[in-house]
């Protein structure tokens, strides 16, 4: 009885670290029966781990010392409420040399896995947490300030239409111009045109259709907009902010840290000219702080993965995206997919892979011909390499590597444990990436000739053999003879023999 009550608790708590470049948080949260998540426990710790680092290239001992000893906590509160944890590490371990290290460290002392996010994916978890429960026609602008990074979001509802990140964050250019006292009118302007200048290099377009009243997420906006609007009004106009970078300039260090919590006064300036440049750039009139963003979209995240939701096509949509970019075969991608999703979702009693496997499957089977752009006879290394190098939002590090082991395992070598790139892996992660590469296998032999003779697919266990049921628009000669290849490794898989049953309706 105590383990099923146990096996409930984790269920229903879940947990949102954050490692930035200028605090470390936790979020612990309830869900609640109607699918809603209600606070129970926050904690902020003001590590710095961005601290030195964009002059040194590395987060040193002292604060890597720092940066453990709190996720060491961290870890054991969530362990005390048996919550589901995320932890995400956003702009300072993006940068840092030795963040593999630290990543192998928090491992070990703190039993936590960080996850180094890239910026485009930290985007979409900033949009998802402050655009939560949003209306699918409701336009949004969303603006983060952080340490190291800034993340744009231009969004319907909740999911976004456009991210953008840049390494333009407010610890990132105090540390570059050595902001310390007041501020000379001089370095001042080459601070403001520094931001403009990378905002105008990296965001090319226009903002037609964009909403002219913006959302700021971070604690460093929601500290300049208090500042800055006019009493009794929620937002600050673009006037407003401009006029507050000046002010803000003109202070020394004891004046801002009376008017800011004084782990944001060091910092404050360089935000505000990063703001400025931002609602500039982007023709923004006025800005609403609001305290939501990186944790909230964690958590919301994780809620979204403890059940698969077939509506949700946000991946697929970026993995279309990322094969155009390779100008891969849409249709053969396509057809492959369908038909391994056909595979995964009619042998699930077979496979018995947990439902967070399928959009795995999915982006793999889209993706794994992209290294023809490469090289055709060893496209299927390429294909990994691409998609590990590749920003596919809505996926961990972690997760982007077995979708790369999946795809670079759809032909020639067999996915056995003994195989070097498979030594990484946990068993089930083994046992993931084996089973879906066998899947994948078989429903690229189906469009083997990339002209998707087959109409439909049905798959049924039989007892020591797995029945297809092939309805093929066109002749599936080539189909068959492939297929004969993949019957040895399903085999070995799955115990079953491969049979197919055909029937041709042109």
């Amino acid at each position: 009885m105590a383990r099923r009550a146990r096996a409930e608790v984790q269920d229903d708590i879940l947990a949102a670290i954050d490692v930035g470049t200028n605090a470390v948080r936790l979020e612990l949260a309830r869900v609640l029966p109607d699918g809603s998540i209600e606070g129970l426990h926050t904690e902020r710790d003001p590590v710095r781990p961005g601290e030195g680092l964009y002059t040194s290239g590395v987060i040193s001992r002292e604060v890597a010392d720092r940066l453990v000893a709190t996720l060491r906590r961290y870890s054991a509160l969530c362990k005390r409420y048996g919550a589901r944890v995320r932890a995400v590490a956003t702009s300072a371990l993006r940068d840092a040399r030795n963040r593999d290290d630290i990543v192998r460290r928090v491992k070990r002392e703190a039993q936590l896995t960080l996850d180094v996010v890239s910026g485009r994916e930290e985007a979409r978890l900033i949009c998802l947490g402050v655009l939560h429960g949003k209306q699918a026609h409701q336009r949004s602008l969303c603006i983060d300030i952080g340490g190291g990074s800034t993340e744009i979001i231009y969004a319907n509802g909740d999911r976004p239409k456009d991210l953008w990140s840049l390494d333009l964050g407010a610890v990132r250019l105090t540390e570059l111009f050595e902001v310390k006292d007041t501020l000379p009118a001089k370095k001042l302007e080459l601070m403001r045109n520094f931001a403009s200048e990378m905002l105008n290099e990296r965001i090319k377009g226009t903002n037609k259709g964009m909403p002219t009243s913006a959302i700021g997420s971070s604690g460093t906006i929601g500290a300049i907009v208090a500042f800055a609007r006019s009493e009794g009004f929620g937002h600050a106009t673009m006037r407003e902010i401009s006029a507050a970078v000046e002010q803000l300039a003109e202070m020394d260090n004891e004046k801002r840290r009376k008017r800011f919590d004084p782990r944001r006064a060091d910092i404050v300036v360089a935000g505000a000219v990063v703001l400025e440049a931002v609602m500039r750039r982007f023709k923004v009139s006025t800005i609403t702080a609001v305290d939501r963003g990186l944790r909230e979209g964690i958590l919301y995240d994780l809620l979204k993965r403890r059940k698969f939701d077939d509506s949700d096509h946000s991946l697929a949509e970026a993995a279309l995206v990322l094969g155009r970019r390779f100008a891969f075969s849409e249709e053969h991608g396509m057809q492959v997919a369908k038909l391994a999703l056909t595979l995964f979702d009619e042998l699930a009693t077979l496979h018995q892979l947990p439902a967070a496997a399928r959009p795995y499957l999915e982006v793999a089977a889209m993706l794994h011909d992209i290294g023809h752009a490469v090289n055709y006879q060893k496209h299927h290394k390429h294909t990994q390499y691409l998609i590990v190098s590749s920003d596919l939002p809505g996926l961990t590090e972690r997760e982007r590597m077995m979708v790369a082991l999946i795809a670079r395992f759809h032909r020639r070598s067999k996915p056995d444990v003994t195989h070097e790139l498979l030594q990484p892996l946990t068993p089930a992660e083994f046992r993931l990436v084996r089973k879906c590469a066998a899947i994948l296998r078989v429903a690229d032999s189906l469009d083997r000739s990339h002209q998707q003779p087959v109409k439909s697919l049905t798959a049924q266990v039989r007892g020591r053999t797995v029945a297809l049921s092939v309805k093929a628009r066109a002749s599936v000669d080539l189909e068959l003879w492939d297929l004969q290849h993949e019957v040895e490794l399903f085999r070995e898989v799955f115990g079953k023999s491969l049979q197919v049953n055909l029937s041709t309706r042109k």
